[in-house]
């Protein structure tokens, strides 16, 4: 059963077509990475798949049920472009906002969660004070503590430096290989995200290309559609990490 699953969805903004007839699956356990242009839809499928924008037509299944009927939103952590539902200003410590992510306080989780992304030191720091990196490490604390199956990033690493992105990219890795967590990841780093991706959903308004990332290496049509040089980018990255699958 995937985790999951889009059927010919399309949605319009004030008439204007942003995604066209996309159809794809995740399955469990596996690491996707959906990327393309600049205006591709890629934001806009996401908000679509998660009920925050309703698609003019198509279907999303989450978990085997239908979006509709889909209530288990403790299995789903959601990471959205550029922290938008954090206030700096909001007088909180790191452990503080973290257990917000949880029904009733549990110590010991928290602890865990803490520990997981790097920031137990952090613990009793207002989130105003840290840099946003760390912020960002917190946020993903919050969507991790009630351990969701399925991990959703929208363009999380926008506005990081190359080491602090490498840094991220390495923690979703982990989480996927070493947890078993479902992770789809939203991202413009398509010469880069082939280190820790296996699967990639390269998007146009419509789908250009779904599936692993060895077969885009080896297709002739992405050669073609992308050109030899960009191709090549995207699969050294991934080879030299030997990521596929």
């Amino acid at each position: 059963m995937p985790v999951i699953r889009v059927e010919n969805l399309t949605f319009r903004y004030n008439g204007t077509e942003v995604i066209n007839e996309i159809g794809f699956t995740v399955e469990r356990g596996v690491y996707l990475a959906v990327v393309g242009p600049n205006g591709s839809g890629k934001s806009t499928l996401v908000k679509n798949i998660l009920g925050i924008l309703k698609p003019e037509k198509g279907r999303v299944e989450l978990f085997g049920r239908r979006l509709e009927d889909f209530s288990s939103w403790e299995k789903i952590g959601y990471l959205p472009q550029r922290l938008s539902g954090l206030n700096i200003h909001f007088p909180g410590t790191v452990a503080e906002i973290v257990q917000m992510g949880l029904p009733k306080k549990d110590p010991a989780l928290l602890s865990d969660t803490l520990d997981m992304m790097a920031i137990g030191h952090l613990g009793r720091r207002l989130i105003g004070d840290l840099s946003y990196g760390e912020q960002q490490r917190v946020m993903l604390a919050r969507a991790l503590i009630r351990r969701p199956e399925l991990l959703i990033f929208d363009e999380p690493t926008t506005a990081l430096d190359p080491e602090t992105r490498d840094v991220f990219y390495a923690l979703t890795q982990k989480l996927n290989r070493q947890e078993g967590t479902t992770v789809a990841l939203v991202t413009h780093d398509s010469g880069v995200v082939g280190q820790y991706a296996q699967h990639l959903l390269y998007l146009d308004k419509k789908v250009i290309f779904s599936g692993t990332f060895r077969d885009f290496c080896a297709s002739a049509d992405m050669t073609g559609f992308f050109g030899a040089t960009s191709q090549h980018i995207i699969c050294h990255q991934h080879d030299s990490t030997g990521s596929g699958r």
